[in-house]
């Protein structure tokens, strides 16, 4: 299994890991373009077949504190295919996401998980944080 940065000649990969329909793949492709400063894919790759992603996203807080360099990363659409899970490929994917997190000098590093992954986040060094709020719109 390897672990590289994803990038155009991923999109259709990329794409069906997200349940992306073929007639929106010229969108998806675009879309992926379009953000390629901002939202960072990685790709597990075992015989040459995409079977994981994470994204990292980088954003860029005001600045202030005594700081100009506010920027922050969140974890995005892991996403490992079923037959490939428990076998260390999530964790691989975290392992690249948060290098690169200390490569650009992120603040820190978010993300917003369903119930069942939190065990995961967990084991991959995320921690619970008591100052951070929600809020939704009401429906």
């Amino acid at each position: 299994m390897a672990v590289r940065g994803g990038g155009a000649a991923d999109v259709a990969a990329l794409a069906e890991l997200r349940d992306i329909a073929a007639d929106e793949l010229p969108a998806y492709a675009a879309w992926v373009a379009a953000h390629r400063e901002t939202h960072l894919p990685f790709v597990a790759e075992i015989g040459g077949r995409v079977v994981g992603v994470a994204w990292l996203l980088v954003a860029e807080r005001v600045p202030g504190n005594g700081s100009m360099d506010r920027r922050y990363g969140d974890v995005q659409s892991v996403m490992v295919r079923a037959e490939h899970r428990g076998r260390g490929i999530g964790a691989a994917l975290m392992a690249a996401i948060l290098d690169e997190a200390r490569a650009r000098g992120l603040l820190h590093v978010t993300v917003h998980s369903g119930r069942r992954a939190v065990g995961f986040y967990l084991r991959n060094g995320f921690e619970h944080h008591r100052q951070l709020l929600l809020w939704e719109p009401a429906e």
